[in-house]
This record gives C-alpha cells, structure tokens and sequence, in this order.
C-alpha cells in the first residue's frame, strides 16, 4: 500500500503547493485535455503491445499495489519444505519423494505447506526439477544450465510490464505538449478576443504540458518502477530453490543445501543462520 500512499503524498504536494501560491482549483479542471492526453497514451499503449502482454499488465498492477510477492516466512517455508524433500530422498533414496512429486495434491509433505501448493510457478519449478534429478539422467552442471534458462524466460516475461509501462511514462510528456499545442492553436484563432479571454485559454491549454508531465513522473513511472521492483524480487524465490537443489546435487546434505539457498536471498528478506536452523529443526521434529 506504500505505492497508494506515495500517490496520495504527490497530488497533496502539487495541489497543495498551487493553492498555496494563490492559484485556482478550477483552473486545473480540464477533463476534455485529461481525456485527450489519457486517450492518445492509451491508444499507444494498445498498438505498442499484444494481447498477452496487455493482459501481463492488468495483472502485474494490483501486486504492484499489495507489493513484495512473498515475505521472509515464506521463504522459510519454501526452505523447509526442499529440506523435508532432500533430507527424505537422502534417507530413503530419490525414488521415495516420487509419488509425493507426480501428485503433489495428495501429499502429506505439500500438504504441510498450502501457500507454495497454491503458487502454481513455485510448484511448477520444483516438482519439474526433482523429477529430472530423479530421472538420472542430467548432471548438475546441464541442470544447472537448464534452470537458468528457465529462470531467465520468466524474468523476461515478468519485465514485460514494466517495460509497457515505462514506454507509456515515457509518451505521456510529448501528449501533454501535443494537448497544450492544440490549445495555443485555438487560443491564436482567438486573438482578436480581448486579453482576459486569451489569458485564460493559453492558460487552459498550458495544463495540457501540466497533466502530461504530472502523470508521467507522478503516477505512470512509479508505478512501472514498482512493478519492476516486484518482479525482481519475485525471481529471488526461483534462484533461492534453484541453488539448493544444486547443492543437494552436489553432495552437501539436506541442512547445508538449504544455507546455500539463504545466501542468495536479499538482506531485507533473509532469514539469519540462526532463524534457518530453528526452522529446520521444527520441520525435521514434524518428520
């Protein structure tokens, strides 16, 4: 909700600073230059882009506004549950987490942990991964290569908002100039008005340059500077599995597979070493 806020905080500003200098709230009142500029940016926005990313952009903005996709808990729970996976294959051998990894719905370790079985992404990556480590057939280095791969083909999918939505901030200044140019023209097709009536047209068409810049720099760019905020964190989670099930590849057992995965966390959302081994104990307890 930081973003609402940080919105909130920018029109009280700019409002607020107007009146202030003794201007006029009805002045800034032009809904048909507003239509215009929100119009023609929209339209651009339209051909610039297909379907699927437009769709990509409808449903990027309200995690934009509810923010960062997944919380220290919840990278905690994702740790706990490739650490009840890879302690139990360790113990048991790869083929015993097989039927938990082909039906994930009627598993009693997934079932421990509903807010990944709900992540489609999540799931999708690691039960695609143990199932190729259970196969055999890869070494972790074609592994490893493979997952970046995959990673990168999200991260590429998840920027395409962001990107949408700077090109929008990016057109909506020349907009904005384009409405106060049509209002210069119609104030010049007036000039034999006397001064006042001049005055207030090249003054209403001076809030087209106004509403563009405000909307670029205020609203759109911010806005496509946090979904791509969002995004970049939401990638943290894939690396996070991703260095964890190498490791484990790799011969380190279960409880250290799962720090490797901890330090590619941001500080912000890292659980401590600490922090990782309580909760490793608690899972290990439950087992």
């Amino acid at each position: 909700m930081l973003i609402i806020f940080g919105f909130i905080v920018v029109i009280v500003s700019v409002v607020g600073s107007f009146v202030g200098l003794g201007g006029h709230l009805g002045a800034l009142y032009q809904p048909l230059e507003l239509t215009l500029i929100g119009g023609a940016a929209f339209g651009a926005f339209l051909a610039s882009n297909s379907k699927k990313s437009i769709k990509l952009v409808v449903q990027s903005i309200p995690l934009a506004i509810k923010g960062a996709p997944y919380s220290k808990q919840s990278y905690m729970e994702v740790m706990g549950l490739l650490y009840v996976l890879l302690n139990k294959a360790r113990r048991e051998g790869l083929m015993a987490i097989e039927s938990h990894i082909e039906d994930p719905t009627s598993s009693p370790i997934f079932s421990e942990y509903p807010s990944i079985t709900k992540d489609p992404k999540l799931m999708e990556f690691i039960t695609d991964y143990l199932r190729i480590m259970i196969s055999g057939n890869m070494s972790s280095f074609e592994i490893e290569t493979l997952m970046d791969e995959d990673i990168e083909t999200y991260r590429h999918e998840r920027d395409v908002p962001a990107h949408a939505l700077q090109s929008v901030s990016d057109g909506l200044p020349a907009f904005g100039i384009v409405a106060a140019v049509l209002g210069v023209i119609k104030a010049l097709a007036a000039v034999d008005q006397p001064p006042a009536i001049l005055g207030d047209l090249i003054s209403k068409a001076m809030v087209g340059t106004f509403l563009g810049i405000l909307l670029a720099y205020g609203f759109v760019g911010p806005l496509g500077s946090r979904v791509q905020r969002v995004s970049d964190e939401s990638m943290k989670i894939l690396e996070c599995i991703k260095t964890t099930l190498l490791a484990s590849m790799n011969g380190y057992p279960p409880q250290l597979a799962v720090e490797f995965g901890r330090k590619v966390l941001f500080s912000s959302v890292r659980p401590s070493f600490a922090e990782l081994e309580e909760h490793v104990k608690q899972t290990k307890s439950k087992t």
